[in-house]
Protein backbone atom coordinates (compact mmCIF):
# COMPACT_ATOMS: atom_id res chain seq x y z
CA UNK A 1 0.00 0.00 0.00
CA UNK A 2 1.20 3.33 -0.67
CA UNK A 3 0.66 4.94 2.93
CA UNK A 4 2.93 2.14 4.22
CA UNK A 5 5.51 2.85 1.54
CA UNK A 6 5.75 6.42 2.36
CA UNK A 7 5.83 6.25 5.84
CA UNK A 8 8.05 3.94 6.03
CA UNK A 9 10.37 5.88 3.59
CA UNK A 10 9.91 9.24 6.09
CA UNK A 11 10.14 7.21 9.31
CA UNK A 12 13.61 5.56 8.06
CA UNK A 13 14.44 9.49 7.03
CA UNK A 14 13.97 11.00 10.38
CA UNK A 15 10.37 12.45 9.79
CA UNK A 16 7.39 12.04 12.35
CA UNK A 17 4.36 11.15 10.24
CA UNK A 18 1.18 10.94 11.33
CA UNK A 19 -1.37 8.82 9.12
CA UNK A 20 -5.40 9.39 9.19
CA UNK A 21 -8.25 7.41 7.77
CA UNK A 22 -10.61 10.00 6.70
CA UNK A 23 -10.68 13.64 6.12
CA UNK A 24 -12.85 14.61 8.96
CA UNK A 25 -9.80 12.82 11.33
CA UNK A 26 -6.91 14.75 9.16
CA UNK A 27 -9.11 17.79 9.98
CA UNK A 28 -8.84 17.59 13.59
CA UNK A 29 -5.69 16.28 13.74
CA UNK A 30 -4.26 19.04 11.87
CA UNK A 31 -5.68 21.19 14.50
CA UNK A 32 -3.82 19.62 16.99
CA UNK A 33 -0.35 18.26 15.47
CA UNK A 34 0.05 21.42 13.19
CA UNK A 35 1.74 19.82 10.30
CA UNK A 36 4.64 20.97 8.59
CA UNK A 37 3.11 19.74 5.38
CA UNK A 38 -0.51 17.57 5.18
CA UNK A 39 -0.54 14.92 1.95
CA UNK A 40 -3.97 14.59 1.09
CA UNK A 41 -5.58 11.60 -1.23
CA UNK A 42 -8.31 12.61 -3.08
CA UNK A 43 -10.01 9.06 -2.99
CA UNK A 44 -10.51 8.81 1.07
CA UNK A 45 -13.82 7.44 2.99
CA UNK A 46 -16.40 9.47 4.11
CA UNK A 47 -15.69 13.65 2.71
CA UNK A 48 -13.23 13.04 -0.82
CA UNK A 49 -9.75 15.04 -0.75
CA UNK A 50 -10.83 18.40 -2.69
CA UNK A 51 -13.44 18.79 0.52
CA UNK A 52 -11.24 18.23 2.89
CA UNK A 53 -8.52 20.56 1.16
CA UNK A 54 -11.03 22.88 1.36
CA UNK A 55 -11.98 22.84 4.49
CA UNK A 56 -8.81 23.02 5.82
CA UNK A 57 -8.06 25.83 3.93
CA UNK A 58 -10.68 27.63 5.75
CA UNK A 59 -9.60 26.53 9.04
CA UNK A 60 -9.63 30.12 11.20
CA UNK A 61 -6.24 29.23 12.63
CA UNK A 62 -3.32 30.83 9.82
CA UNK A 63 -0.87 28.02 10.98
CA UNK A 64 -3.24 25.41 9.18
CA UNK A 65 -4.95 27.07 7.13
CA UNK A 66 -1.43 28.09 5.34
CA UNK A 67 -0.11 24.33 5.69
CA UNK A 68 1.49 23.02 2.45
CA UNK A 69 -0.82 20.30 0.96
CA UNK A 70 -0.02 17.75 -1.56
CA UNK A 71 -2.69 16.29 -3.27
CA UNK A 72 -2.53 12.22 -4.29
CA UNK A 73 -4.62 10.20 -6.64
CA UNK A 74 -4.59 6.64 -8.54
CA UNK A 75 -7.61 7.49 -10.45
CA UNK A 76 -5.59 10.78 -12.45
CA UNK A 77 -8.61 11.67 -14.18
CA UNK A 78 -8.58 14.51 -16.82
CA UNK A 79 -9.60 18.26 -14.51
CA UNK A 80 -8.12 16.61 -11.73
CA UNK A 81 -4.92 18.96 -11.04
CA UNK A 82 -7.00 21.68 -11.80
CA UNK A 83 -9.73 20.96 -9.50
CA UNK A 84 -7.23 19.84 -6.59
CA UNK A 85 -5.21 23.35 -6.73
CA UNK A 86 -8.80 25.12 -6.93
CA UNK A 87 -9.56 23.54 -3.77
CA UNK A 88 -6.31 24.84 -2.43
CA UNK A 89 -3.79 22.54 -2.98
CA UNK A 90 -0.34 23.72 -3.64
CA UNK A 91 0.83 20.40 -5.78
CA UNK A 92 -0.79 17.39 -6.85
CA UNK A 93 0.61 14.36 -8.00
CA UNK A 94 -1.19 10.96 -9.18
CA UNK A 95 -0.22 7.42 -8.50
CA UNK A 96 2.42 5.67 -8.48
CA UNK A 97 4.56 8.57 -7.16
CA UNK A 98 8.46 9.08 -6.86
CA UNK A 99 9.50 8.98 -3.74
CA UNK A 100 11.94 11.12 -4.97
CA UNK A 101 10.12 13.41 -6.94
CA UNK A 102 7.69 13.70 -3.93
CA UNK A 103 10.95 14.44 -1.79
CA UNK A 104 12.11 17.12 -4.17
CA UNK A 105 8.15 18.49 -4.14
CA UNK A 106 7.84 18.39 -0.34
CA UNK A 107 11.33 20.04 0.53
CA UNK A 108 10.63 23.38 -2.22
CA UNK A 109 7.02 23.44 -0.41
CA UNK A 110 8.71 23.77 2.71
CA UNK A 111 11.45 26.13 1.66
CA UNK A 112 8.51 28.22 0.20
CA UNK A 113 6.59 27.97 3.45
CA UNK A 114 8.98 29.04 5.54
CA UNK A 115 10.54 31.57 3.44
CA UNK A 116 6.88 33.21 3.82
CA UNK A 117 6.84 32.79 7.23
CA UNK A 118 9.76 34.11 7.88
CA UNK A 119 10.31 37.04 5.29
Amino acid sequence: MILEMVTDFFSAKGYRIVTTRNGMELIKRASEIFPDIILVDIQMAGIDGFETIRMLRANPDPAIASTPIIALTALAMEGDRDKCLQAGANEYLSKPIGLTQLVEIINLLLKEHNNKEHG
